[in-house]
């Protein structure tokens, strides 16, 4: 009865958007094969739900206003500074009905203060080159270098680099457009940050009939998302000075060209330097030769990508190597020679069939060569539960620790890191269960890296769908949230960000990794403000702090079978000290409850599947 129920609100919501989802078919089918029935009902709701309806959410709130241009216009009069932006555009033989867009969407841009360096890489087309010699001899802003022999698009870009007269280059395609108050938020970002040297915005895509679709919303500077995916290109502006003081674009690396500068300009600056403006201000055009539509339109580009991750990795001493993934890339990083001790504390209170499923899991599974566990039993008094402790304590890399008062999650855990003997522990809850053999290999080579303080995995509920994909905090006036909770294995979730190593500002300590010397440096947990709630979320912005950052792997897996242990804090007293744990967070952590930097203004403040905001919460102009 249930699947039949289903089957009758699919075929209503067929029905209802029809045709507008005849032409997702073909996709429909891939979402079958990769995630199923689920996966086909997560992505037919998200699509039909209203606050996911870009077209309506951009006339609301992405089209400017009369008003609106006046007092951007009026802005940037008043603006004691307007440095001249360069526009970089290398052509080859692009459709001159879309360069001619390309370009007029430069030349209507609120901010005045540009100039359009174009270099045509020995275009066949001589009305290309035609429309490129009228444009430049009728708008004085506008440069263009004719090349005499084609030498792809880094050449293109080094020779209209050339001719740059401004501080600051932005990048752009020769097919796409730019929004029209784009170098004005460009502008405004340079003037409030002085120490800026990169900055990046969110984009979406356009097609052959100028529709907008596909928009993606990205994170504030994530250099582990970068690591995974190219989140600063589009639209991508850069220090003039720090272009050419790394040598321009490197040929060998077309395809991944812009990629690979942003990753050798990033290597000579700290990260409060790149900025980011939340906001459209690139429309990527869709069309069979663009890897707007799929990588597949140049294969070359990935094989780019990993190469130039791959040096990135060498330059900067780090032992790791690229591997593209279909929608990303995955960093493999290196296990020292001789792989740390790390010790596995699981606090537990009797929970026999749990524990027994959770240290068979680790024994039978774990293929990481070094490591402990310590069991931190709170007060067990089950005779079964007991008999099966002992008979652990007795292997020769168990131990059991007995602690008999009040359950405080926080106090237990800092009491086993305590007796810890290894390098690195994990925090690892009784409800866990081992699904892929490498998880613990994965989570320690990410705690060692340089930087890093805590590492989270990818937790699933028994069903597969997602239970942890990182935290989110503030959403739905909460403390936090989990990222893309609830979507079915197989699915790669909002721009893939639910199958890439990322960084986010917390992760859920059911599984985490941290060495022993960082989680000492910060005091442990909150034992006497958290003693069972947030004290894993406040536990990592007090890394964050202390200049740490903490990151989420994909490709560390395990179930969990979440509170089964615990239960819900129904009862009066556990609800006060709840409330009370959740003030204390609140007050504390207000500033990044309001703007989670892993997150984006123009996304749901309501929902963690990553919908669409409404109204966005970014400054009207």
């Amino acid at each position: 009865m249930k699947r039949l129920a289903q089957v009758f609100r699919i075929a209503g919501k067929a029905v209802q958007h029809g045709p507008r989802l005849v032409g997702r078919m073909p996709q429909a089918w891939r979402v079958y094969r990769k995630a199923g029935r689920l996966g086909v009902m997560w992505e037919l709701r998200r699509r039909t739900r209203p606050a996911n309806n870009y077209a309506a959410w951009v006339q609301a709130h992405d089209v400017l206003t009369t008003d609106q241009r006046a007092a951007i216009v009026a802005r940037v009069a008043a603006m004691q500074a307007t440095p001249l932006i360069s526009v970089l555009m290398p052509t080859y033989n692009p459709d001159p009905v879309w360069l001619r867009a390309a370009i007029e969407s430069v030349r209507s841009q609120l901010y005045p203060h540009w100039e359009l360096c174009i270099a045509d890489d020995a275009s066949p087309s001589q009305e290309v080159r035609d429309v490129l010699r009228q444009y430049s001899e009728n708008d004085a802003r506008i440069k263009v270098v004719f090349r005499p022999k084609n030498g792809h698009i880094s050449a293109a870009s080094n020779s209209a680099l050339e001719v740059v007269g401004g501080p600051w280059i932005a990048l752009m395609d020769h097919d796409d457009l730019l929004a029209e108050h784009a170098l004005f938020w460009v502008a405004d970002c340079i003037a409030k940050n002085p120490d800026v040297r990169l900055i990046y915005s969110d984009e979406d895509k356009i097609d052959e009939k100028d529709q907008r679709s596909d928009p993606y919303f990205k994170p504030d500077w994530n250099p582990d998302l970068f690591r995974s995916q190219n989140v600063f290109s589009h639209l991508g502006v850069l220090s003039t000075e720090l272009v050419r003081e790394v040598g321009g674009f490197r040929q060998g690396m077309e395809g991944s060209q812009d990629w690979d500068l942003v990753l050798r300009c990033m290597e000579r600056i700290g990260p409060q330097q790149v900025q980011h403006v939340p906001r459209v201000l690139y429309h990527w055009r869709i069309h069979s030769e663009s890897t707007a539509r799929s990588m597949n339109a140049k294969p070359y580009a990935a094989v780019a990508g990993e190469r130039a991750l791959d040096e990135h990795f060498e330059r900067t001493g780090v032992r790791a190597k690229a591997e593209y993934v279909g929608f990303g890339y995955r960093a493999r990083y290196a296990l020292p020679e001789v792989p740390p001790l790390v010790t596995l504390i699981i606090p537990t209170r009797n929970g026999l069939a749990l524990m027994r499923q959770c240290i068979d899991s680790i024994v039978r599974k774990t293929t990481y060569p070094n490591y402990e566990i310590v069991i931190v039993d709170n007060g067990s008094d089950d005779p079964a539960a007991l008999a099966y402790f002992s008979e652990l304590a007795a292997r020769p890399n168990i131990r059991v620790l007995r602690d008999d008062s009040e359950f405080n999650y926080s106090a237990l855990n800092n009491m086993a890191v305590a007796h810890a003997r290894g390098e690195v522990v994990a925090l690892v809850n009784n409800d866990i269960e081992v699904i892929t053999p490498d998880w613990l290999s994965e989570m320690v080579s990410l705690a060692l890296q340089p930087g890093v303080g805590a590492v989270g995995a990818r937790l699933w509920y028994p069903d597969m769908t997602l239970q942890h994909g990182g935290v989110l905090l503030g959403l739905g006036g909460g403390v936090a949230t989990h990222a893309n909770k609830g979507l079915p294995a197989g699915l790669n979730g909002y721009a893939g960000r639910a199958a890439l190593i990322q960084s986010f500002l917390a992760v859920t300590a059911a599984c985490l990794v941290v060495r022993k010397a960082v989680y000492e440096q910060v005091g442990g947990l909150d034992e006497e403000r958290l003693k069972v709630a947030f004290n894993d979320i406040d536990f990592c912005l007090r890394l964050r702090e202390a200049g740490y950052r903490n990151v989420w792997t994909p490709y560390a897996e395990l179930f969990h079978h979440e509170s089964a242990t615990r239960g819900e804090d129904a009862a009066p007293e556990k609800r006060e000290r709840f409330l009370s744990e959740e003030n204390y967070m609140k007050s504390r952590w207000a500033d990044l409850l309001r703007h989670d930097p892993a997150y984006n203004p123009n996304l749901s403040a309501v929902s963690e599947d990553f919908s669409y905001a409404w109204p966005p919460r970014v400054e009207a102009p």
